[in-house]
């Protein structure tokens, strides 16, 4: 059982776990680097950074201006590799990269899943690969001790889902809804029939993401699924921000209003 998947388990015994995403490089690598560890003191059991991409079709606009402006600072993959490691100095919560396949192909699988172990990275996230490419990917990542975290969404067919489940490790991340990211007043009826099929295919703990921003919908994830996935409504609150500091505080503000106290994780490290 690997790390993600164990710190979302433990999770689940006090209610659920939480996943905050967050574009690596956004406004700029050091205040990315504060930013995570201030999500890892506020409770969250995985943290998701998301690597910046020209073309982020699965993205909202939200995320897809937090990207742009990564970009813009000139962040690399490299950049990106070098923040889990600064991470790692000072606390031990597991970290996925969430990435389209494209800056990981450039970059070379093999050097790429080297170099990911090599700075404290425990899973990857692609949205853009199918199944025989997962598969190769995710045997590939396992011989470096990297889950290969998995997308689902309420139209992928009962036949994808068991395949895709063959593949995964981590967690199986569960799309709320079709379409892009981007936060939304009501989660989709279709999540909870989601998680209830996939279930069927898998013993992983799965994630629910897409659209998650208020406490009352964290709440309402945890009552059928294992852990929530808040992206955009993160990233709102650094795009609202005038400062590095500020950033941080909206974030650390917007989180703790998230989670009910008794859910809060607590890092060891």
């Amino acid at each position: 059982m690997s790390r993600i998947t164990e710190r979302i388990i433990a999770a689940k015994r006090r209610g659920g776990a939480f996943i905050p995403f967050v574009s690596a490089g956004d406004p700029d690598m050091a205040t990315s680097l504060s930013i995570v560890l201030k999500l890892a003191e506020s409770g969250s059991d995985v943290i998701e950074l998301g690597v910046p991409f020209s073309d982020p079709m699965a993205d909202g606009p939200t995320i897809q201006r937090s990207s742009q402006r990564a970009l813009d600072n000139g962040v690399t993959l490299k950049d990106v590799l070098d923040l889990p490691a600064e991470f790692r100095k000072q606390r031990d919560i597991p970290i996925v990269l969430f990435s389209y396949f494209n800056p990981i192909l450039r970059f070379g699988i093999d050097e790429f899943a080297t170099a990911a172990a090599a700075s404290g990275v425990d899973g990857v996230l692609l949205t853009d690969v199918i199944e025989g490419e997962a598969a190769a990917i995710s045997a590939r990542f396992a011989d470096d001790g990297i889950d290969l975290i998995s997308l689902v969404a309420p139209t992928t067919t009962d036949e994808r889902l068991a395949a895709i489940c063959r593949n995964a490790r981590g967690f199986i991340y569960a799309v709320s809804r079709a379409g892009v990211t981007g936060a939304r007043e009501t989660t989709s009826s279709a999540a909870e029939e989601l998680v209830r099929r996939v279930r069927r295919f898998t013993d992983l703990p799965i994630a629910v993401g897409f659209g998650i921003s208020t406490a009352d919908q964290v709440s309402d994830v945890w009552k059928y699924a294992d852990a929530a996935v808040v992206g955009s409504a993160i990233v709102a609150e650094i795009e609202k921000s005038v400062s590095p500091d500020d950033a941080v505080r909206r974030v650390e503000e917007f989180v703790n209003g998230l989670l009910p106290p008794v859910a809060k994780g607590v890092d060891e490290n």
